[in-house]
């Protein structure tokens, strides 16, 4: 079964029947047939993420858009886990629950209930807990 799709190729555009057999797809262009052959994909290596460490995670937490604080669920010196919630924030008049990024500990909280607030401003720091995973140390630096 041919599939036709148009298709621009350096600024012309052009239609194009597809079919497919196996790894092996044929092109008709103008009357005209080509064969273009895909590389077997899991051949090919995938390509490694920054040296295979993690990146570490930001304890600050703040809003992408403006709003108002509608409540605070943490205080100074409360140990969160990551994802709990430590605010619901109204914006475009929808409650959104902002949850800690990462586990640790509540160091400051720069924000009140009923407080209006700006985008991207810090609203609570959190430290992170120390974590083997986490930790670069200066010897294992390449």
């Amino acid at each position: 079964m041919t599939d036709t799709q148009k298709v621009k190729v350096n600024g012309t555009e052009y239609e194009v029947g597809l079919e497919v057999e196996g790894s092996v797809w044929k092109a008709t262009v103008n009357g005209q047939t080509f064969e273009i052959e895909l590389p077997d994909t899991d051949a090919v290596a995938k390509p490694r993420r920054s040296g295979g460490r993690k990146k570490k995670k930001s304890g600050t937490v703040s809003a992408n858009i403006p709003g108002k604080v509608v409540t605070v669920e943490v205080t100074e010196g409360q140990h969160v886990e990551e994802g709990h919630v430590v605010l619901i924030l109204e914006a475009m008049k929808m409650q959104n629950e902002i949850q800690a990024p990462v586990t640790g500990t509540v160091v400051t909280v720069h924000c009140a209930e009923g407080e209006a607030i700006e985008a991207n401003v810090p609203l609570v720091v959190i430290e992170p807990d120390p974590s083997d995973d986490d930790e670069v140390h200066p010897s294992s630096k390449s």
